[in-house]
């Protein structure tokens, strides 16, 4: 069995977080130690160790976007991420991009083979920045994220960085689902129609677009209802500033008021998807959009913006909608078009799910990244 040590800085449950743990559920643990390092304990870790899985705490600052390689290889925390590495006898590290400018010299001291995993293509690294990551093995989350990390022109070979997609959880999320409970939960009719969002609060997640998008629908269909599931998961003041505009804004507007639910976070956001006919990505830009998956593996089609990961994961006019970043009466428009034709919702949520379900599992991910781990061992 060999061991993976896996590391995130964040200790939220955003979607790279969730996509570690998917991944994590779906190795076969007959040949994986899976391990989990974090600078403090919080969300994330306390869902490592409900899966019964060991967990490691070295307390540690995350890299910013301007990290000198050379410079933080010689902060005395990689001496005790190599003890660490040495000590457990791990066999492969996984890191994420906040960790990795000081777990990358820990792993070569240790001898210690080591990818990681660019979840958000804002990470574009900077001039004296590109010789460190062109001497990292590195799996991108999608073409989005792959095409914004390397730049244009590319810094290194877009070959050498292989995309494999973040994968659902298919006995989690499946249209069998039954969502009248969390209807009941909120006081809607069984028979009403409802459209949701789940995002965390940050700008770009567009809340305010929905928001502004919900108004325009309520204005030809007064009793659709809508949900809102998500919270500020990572305590950035940005983003705790966005959610209460978000909120006193619904509060103020007469439309909204009793019509916009805001549910705050949901551990069992399967349900969120179950009580929807509709759901919605606002965002002005997705990585990837691992909620527009986790949608339409639940039977739902799905509108969204098409920035970034949804045009990769999302057939346009067959599983959903896509249109441009902010047009909110183009996303209004697609909307009402699915609660207005129950034929049409039905077939592309159907669509949504084998689509999801046969492109975008949790296991063909697994045997993706397993194939890509074993290559690693085999080479070092």
């Amino acid at each position: 069995m060999k061991r993976i040590l896996f590391t995130s800085w964040y200790r939220g449950l955003g979607g790279g977080e969730t996509d570690l743990l998917t991944l994590a559920d779906a190795l076969p643990p007959s040949e994986y130690d899976c391990r989990l390092l974090l600078p403090r304990d919080g969300p994330l870790g306390q869902r490592w160790r409900q899966a019964g899985r060991q967990m490691h705490i070295i307390a540690y600052r995350g890299a910013s976007t301007w990290f000198i390689p050379a410079l933080w290889a010689r902060f005395p925390v990689v001496r005790r991420f190599t003890d660490l590495l040495v000590r457990e006898r791990i066999d492969l590290v996984h890191a994420d991009y906040h960790t990795l400018p000081m777990i990358a010299p820990a792993a070569g001291r240790a001898g210690v083979p080591l990818c990681w995993t660019v979840w958000g293509w804002w990470f574009r690294p900077k001039p004296w920045q590109r010789a460190f990551f062109r001497g990292q093995s590195t799996v991108a989350r999608s073409k989005a994220i792959r095409a914004g990390f390397l730049g244009e022109p590319p810094f290194m070979p877009p070959e050498q960085l292989p995309v494999i997609y973040t994968g659902i959880d298919t006995s989690r999320f499946h249209p069998r689902l039954d969502g009248a409970a969390l209807r009941r939960e909120l006081g809607l009719r069984q028979d009403a129609l409802v459209v949701a969002m789940a995002a965390r609060f940050q700008r770009v997640k567009g809340h305010h677009t929905f928001q502004a998008m919900a108004e325009l629908v309520l204005a030809e269909a007064p009793q659709t209802q809508f949900i809102i599931a998500g919270d500020d998961v990572f305590g950035v003041a940005a983003d705790q500033r966005y959610r209460d505009q978000m909120l006193e804004r619904a509060q103020a507007s007469p439309l909204l008021r009793d019509r916009l639910h805001y549910i705050g976070f949901r551990a069992d956001v399967e349900s969120v998807y179950a009580a929807a006919d509709v759901v919605v990505c606002a965002s002005d830009f997705e990585s990837y959009g691992i909620a527009n998956l986790e949608a339409m593996a639940c039977g739902r089609p799905v509108v969204s913006s098409r920035r970034g990961g949804p045009s990769e994961t999302i057939l346009d006019n067959v599983t959903g909608f896509l249109v441009d970043s902010g047009d909110v009466a183009a996303m209004a428009a697609q909307v009402l078009r699915l609660l207005r034709e129950g034929d049409l919702r039905h077939q592309m949520g159907w669509a949504a799910a084998e689509h999801a379900t046969v492109r975008f599992s949790a296991s063909a991910t697994a045997a993706a990244q397993k194939r890509y781990f074993d290559d690693l061992l085999r080479l070092n």
